[in-house]
């Protein structure tokens, strides 16, 4: 097989590993096409896969640097939140995990990409060695800092996770369903609903009190719903919104016997720079 072959064979594979190292598409096929030539410079190779790996990782580096030297928003403009965006980018985002990419957009470029080769595609340490410039235990440092920031700290007990997990999913069943009658059921009578006025359509007001205003008004803004995933938000239970894995906003959730007592929608910028997530474990 030549490299050409070879490299074909390979291309789907690179491509999934790049966009969970840049979170995009568009940037993940920029580089392995990158890579491709530079293996055309690079004439005949022996072991090309590991070879591949190791341009494309170093080449998604080298942009995660960039990104953060300007500091620049590592996605373009959102696509409509109502799913016009490309199918595929959807179809991308939900294998790799919306809540995953959320919070691997936190990590430090070298953490990013050593929680990626080795928790995701089994890499071992002195090959991520290489492709950071850093020794070993460097990078083995480098990837158990991103794990435990990708999991997250929670603030509750496991039991109390559980819990909140069964409402929080039961509440964004009924949300997507836009089902009033299964809101009420998982809503405290006197729940509060604050949000960012970002988040909201002109005219609704950032505060509502009384579990019948706040369902029939998260009915009404159930068509986002369906972007939505459980994460870890600010060490409990609560729902991040990422059309494409990009995220933009999340919901903070408090339960209380069972029923959601309050949730606050985070939408400004600042505030969601603030936010910690983590990645529920299944």
């Amino acid at each position: 097989m030549t490299n050409t072959e070879d490299f074909e064979a390979h291309r789907n594979g690179l491509i999934g590993l790049a966009y969970r190292m840049l979170g995009s598409r568009a940037e993940a096929e920029d580089a392995v096409q990158d890579a491709w030539l530079r293996l055309h410079r690079a004439g005949e190779v022996q072991n090309l896969p590991a070879w591949l790996h190791t341009v494309v990782s170093r080449i998604c580096l080298d942009t995660l640097r960039t990104r953060a030297a300007r500091r620049e928003d590592p996605w373009p403009e959102a696509e409509p939140e109502d799913g016009a965006g490309p199918e595929e980018d959807a179809v991308l985002a939900d294998s790799v995990g919306r809540a995953l990419l959320v919070v691997l957009d936190r990590l430090g470029p070298a953490e990013r990409i050593a929680f990626v080769l080795h928790d995701l595609f089994a890499v071992p340490f002195d090959q991520i060695a290489t492709v950071l410039d850093r020794s070993t235990v460097a990078a083995k440092k480098l990837a158990s800092r991103a794990r435990a920031r990708v999991r997250g700290t929670p603030e509750h007990s496991p039991a109390e996770l559980r819990e909140q997990r069964t409402v929080v999913e039961a509440f964004l069943a009924a949300a997507r369903d836009g089902d009033l009658r299964r809101l009420l059921t998982v809503l405290a009578p006197e729940v509060v609903r604050t949000a960012d006025p970002v988040a909201l359509p002109p005219g609704i007001p950032a505060e509502l009190r009384g579990a019948r205003a706040v369902a029939e008004q998260t009915v009404l803004l159930s068509a986002r719903s369906r972007f939505a995933v459980l994460a870890l938000v600010d060490g409990a239970v609560g729902l991040v919104l990422a059309p494409y894995g990009r995220l933009r906003l999340a919901i903070r959730v408090q339960v209380h016997d069972s029923l959601v007592t309050r949730y606050e929608v985070l939408a400004d910028p600042g505030r969601l720079r603030a936010t910690e997530f983590g990645v529920l474990e299944d």
